[in-house]
């Protein structure tokens, strides 16, 4: 991880809409440029983060994720900012739409159903290639102008080199099963059965 000094994380901020802020500061900045800088606070003295930072955790799951063809951001660098006591990874945002957005914004009722199917056997992938993705759901899902879909916040993700069990599985459906609006996106018997239904869909 590289050292970011002060003066040139100000020089990339200059212009940068802030994308993510809490209170205690900017989380996420859209850069003039058109990239993303996501910064990464450690939360506790004593956590993981102290020996596996979350900025570098994102990258190194987005390298993973590349290599398994499911589409993600494409990493820039790795910054520790110890001038702001941050971390931060800079990419390239993943082109496209995510899913909660394109539903907000009204989807065509004819092409629905085959985009639930398509991101059924989407998530079907994404155990089948050993990722747990802790943070499912429509607002972190990008369908993408290839028609494809991928990922972003990417950070807590757990990828292993084997498919998930039923057990996990299941746990990883939690979180989108108790979404109002989003949990009939997925057709959960065929996920715990874990087969693709045909070929890969597309619109």
């Amino acid at each position: 991880m590289k050292t970011l000094e002060h003066d040139v994380y100000l020089a990339m901020r200059a212009g940068a809409a802030v994308l993510e802020a809490d209170g205690f500061g900017d989380k996420v900045l859209g850069l003039a440029d058109g990239t993303i800088l996501k910064l990464f606070r450690r939360k506790r003295l004593f956590s993981s983060a102290a020996w596996s930072p979350y900025a570098q955790r994102f990258a190194d799951h987005a390298e993973a994720l590349h290599q398994r063809h499911i589409p993600a951001p494409v990493i820039i660098a790795v910054w520790r900012i110890p001038s702001i006591g941050r971390d931060a990874v800079h990419y390239q945002p993943l082109a496209g739409k995510t899913l909660r957005e394109m539903l907000r914004e009204g989807l065509d009722p004819a092409i629905e159903p085959g985009l639930k199917a398509a991101f059924t056997d989407f998530i079907i992938r994404l155990h089948e290639a050993g990722v747990y993705f802790r943070s499912l759901h429509l607002g972190n899902v990008v369908y993408t102008p290839d028609q494809e879909f991928g990922l972003i916040d990417i950070s807590d993700a757990r990828i292993g080199p084997r498919s998930l069990s039923k057990q996990l599985r299941a746990r990883n459906l939690r979180r989108l099963q108790g979404i109002d609006g989003e949990s009939d996106w997925v057709d959960y018997s065929v996920v715990m059965n874990g087969a693709l239904q045909g070929r890969p869909r597309t619109l």
